[in-house]
């Protein structure tokens, strides 16, 4: 059987997930109680296999004593029960506020003495216990519903039994290093078609800036490293029980050669995994 537990802050898109999941089979609880989660396995146990695939959500609603001890309450569950996932959404603290005041939605943890941003950030503090062991930690900021359905769907969903999930995320540095990063590499060094005008309106997944970078020697030997990298480290953390693993590269804007280079990685190791992605948050792609 399959778990997974879903969490994170409020705003960050923890009923999306979920209801993505339901809509694919899974059988969804909403906000269980952290000490009930061995009575779950139990029951569902009992049940002969009915139940093959389930996801709870636990967030700041929880009993607060619970989300203090979750590392000692996860850890004495029966693992042999099920196949455990912990997935943990989040997004800038100056996001969530602005989607809590478009919904007109009450923070869990608002009250009269403790106005939203203070919630949002105290909540931060309740959940650390559970981000602390998550086993993929997506950041919604720069995401919209869809493509975090999308997300969830193609490395949680699809990802077969306990083989690690891989994702290839370009960025652009002036933007923020996306906080979901595992490892990041830093390709600014490289030639920039910016700043050749017949290029700029083009993006890394075009065939102008392709050529444009395909031939250069830095471009050549950059890739070469990341790519010697990748393949000497990736078995260790694969071989010491990682789930999920994001590899971030980042040039300036994001729109050039973090784009270029993520593509050229992701075609090198599709038929490596056995689920892998590529995902360019400068171009909600």
């Amino acid at each position: 059987m399959k778990l997974v537990v879903i969490s994170g802050r409020s705003g960050s898109g923890k009923s999306t997930a979920l209801d993505l999941l339901e809509d694919l089979g899974f059988y969804c609880i909403d906000n269980l109680p952290v000490g009930l989660l061995q009575n779950l396995l139990d029951q569902i146990q009992s049940g002969n296999g009915q139940m093959s695939s389930v996801a709870v959500s636990i967030d700041a609603r929880n009993i607060q004593a619970d989300l203090a001890n979750f590392s000692e309450i996860i850890n004495k569950l029966d693992h042999k029960q099920c196949q455990l996932e912990i997935i943990y959404l989040d997004a800038h603290s100056d996001t969530l506020l602005t989607r809590f005041s478009a919904t007109r939605r009450k923070h869990p943890l608002t009250g009269p003495d403790v106005p939203l941003l203070e919630a949002i950030d105290r909540e931060k503090a309740v959940l650390q216990h559970i981000a602390d062991m998550a086993d993929l930690t997506v950041d919604t900021t720069h995401l919209s519903m869809h493509q975090l359905r999308s997300m969830i769907k193609e490395r949680v969903v699809q990802k077969q039994g306990a083989d690690m999930s891989l994702l290839f995320e370009s960025f652009g540095f002036k933007h923020g290093i996306p906080k979901d990063s595992d490892l990041v590499f830093d390709v600014r060094c490289l030639p920039n078609p910016y700043w050749d005008p017949a290029l700029r309106q083009f993006t890394g997944q075009d065939l102008p800036i392709q050529t444009f970078l395909q031939d250069d020697e830095h471009v050549v030997a950059m890739f070469n490293d990341i790519q010697a990298f990748l393949k000497k480290w990736l078995p260790q953390f694969e071989a010491n029980n990682r789930t999920y693993m994001t590899v971030s590269i980042g040039c300036t804007g994001g729109q050039h050669r973090s784009v270029y280079m993520a593509e050229r990685l992701f075609a090198a190791y599709q038929n490596e995994f056995s689920n892998v992605q590529v995902r360019h948050r400068e171009l909600n792609v």
